[in-house]
């Protein structure tokens, strides 16, 4: 069934892919769903093949832990399949698996989303499991006492792996004393705290339809997804959208950090302020990260790792949050040439910002950025998945069909005016995680 599950999506991919291209306005008809107990979908139906995909999110996420209960979004969110209504963990992922469905939580930041996919025959089974899941999660004890096991054993690998110390280390100093400085996965001693009473607590409380965002592609028309959807979410209460957590101040001085680790490479994260998903200048941002770092074309790699092979890789990416926004640079480097790597990149950032871009590296950026999405949309989930980051960042149904345009707009001006006002240099914290030579942490104030 698996299989069958597979062959559906790669075959509804086909059809989603050839409408990319298209520049009509009707290119991809995405409909917008109203349900009769008032709950929101935006839907893109597809009969080419017998798959239904729904990606839904709800506000708040792991930034908005309770005190004392670091990790409970993220543990709550990973129990919400281990069993559901009379169903034990056992017995759920039994239905999943004779309905041919997926589902599946997970928490960021800032919200809790979920996933199903399920053939368009099982959808009442798949739409159930769904109902269970958030409407009446069992948060059994022994599974509770399990799952709280794996997240302690994957926060202590996580401190053996150099990637992800450097990563922790760079949020945890970008927002010391701010909610997402905090790691989503908690603290050991916060997650043996953490009991089903107040799991079950934390549910009802980010469970809720205000706020709820949901997107379907596949087999299924408006009226019916619109039934689906209230049998799913309609036993959750309304409820009240979390607040946002404050306005983030960024830092105004450049800080470097290091972790030692007996590697033989050291890991490099940079970052910057960065740029929210709602400013107007946003695509301006996209084309200056792309000939910065955005691929194997950029300024960072040719400099970093083509000519002078201090890297095998180097890479820059715009991160909004709800809150926040990075730029942040990432690469690894052998000790003995680390340095020299930080050096060149800082370089090329100041060269990009003082002395701008050409007219060939902006049309290049350009032509790339337009045709880089279709590449990503892998499968009907991939698409819900993409329909989901737009009404989450607020964005209009018509956004994929603008979206060239809106990269077409972007002047020559406007990407080099983007670099002055990022690439400041003078802002950036650097985490090297390793045993850099050349390369010391900023003394402690």
């Amino acid at each position: 069934m698996t299989r069958i599950l597979r062959r559906g999506a790669l075959a509804a991919l086909a059809g989603v892919l050839a409408w990319l291209p298209a520049a009509g306005a009707g290119a991809i008809d995405i409909k917008q769903v109203t349900t009769p107990l008032g709950i929101k979908a935006w839907l893109v139906e597809d009969k080419s093949a017998p798959v239904v995909a729904l990606s839904f999110s709800f506000a708040g996420g792991t930034a908005s832990d309770p005190a004392g209960q670091s990790g409970v979004t993220n543990l709550m969110a990973t129990l919400l399949t281990d069993g559901a209504g009379p169903l034990d963990a056992q017995a759920f992922r039994r239905r999943q698996e004779d309905a041919a469905a997926s589902l599946g939580f997970g928490a960021s930041l800032d919200r809790l989303g979920g996933t199903l996919r399920v053939l368009s025959a099982n959808r009442d089974e798949g739409f159930e499991l769904l109902r269970l899941a958030l409407a009446r999660p069992r948060f059994d004890p022994d599974m509770v006492e399990q799952r709280r096991a794996q997240t302690i054993a994957q926060l202590n690998q996580a401190a053996q792996r150099p990637r992800s110390v450097a990563g922790r280390t760079l949020m945890e100093t970008l927002f010391a004393g701010y909610p997402y400085a905090a790691d989503p996965e908690g603290t050991r001693d916060d997650l043996k705290a953490l009991t089903p009473a107040l799991l079950e607590r934390r549910a009802a409380t980010l469970l809720v339809r205000a706020g709820l965002i949901v997107s379907a592609v596949g087999d299924i028309d408006e009226a019916e997804l619109a039934r689906q959807l209230d049998r799913a979410f309609g036993d959750l209460a309304v409820g009240m959208v979390p607040p946002l957590p404050p306005e983030w101040t960024p830092p105004t001085r450049p800080r470097t950090i290091v972790v030692e680790r007996p590697v033989p490479q050291s890991i490099v994260l940079m970052a910057l302020p960065g740029i929210a998903r709602d400013d107007p200048d946003w695509y301006a941002a996209l084309v200056m990260n792309h000939i910065l770092g955005g691929g194997q074309q950029s300024r960072l790699f040719n400099e970093v790792r083509g000519k002078r092979g201090l890297a095998y890789g180097v890479s820059s990416g715009l991160r909004p949050y709800k809150r926040a926004a990075l730029l942040v640079i990432s690469t690894a480097s052998a000790n003995e040439r680390v340095a020299e790597a930080i050096r060149v990149i800082r370089a090329n950032l100041v060269r990009l910002r003082d002395d701008g871009i050409t007219e060939r590296e902006f049309a290049d950026a350009k032509t790339y950025l337009r045709g880089a999405l279709a590449l990503s949309l892998d499968s009907s989930g991939s698409v819900a998945g993409l329909m989901q980051s737009l009404q989450v960042d607020g964005l209009s149904p018509d956004h994929l069909v603008r979206r060239d345009a809106l990269i077409d707009a972007v002047k020559l001006d406007s990407v080099r005016r983007m670099a002055r006002r990022l690439l400041r240099d003078e802002a950036m914290t650097t985490v090297v995680v390793g045993k850099p030579v050349g390369v010391v942490s900023d003394p402690k104030e």
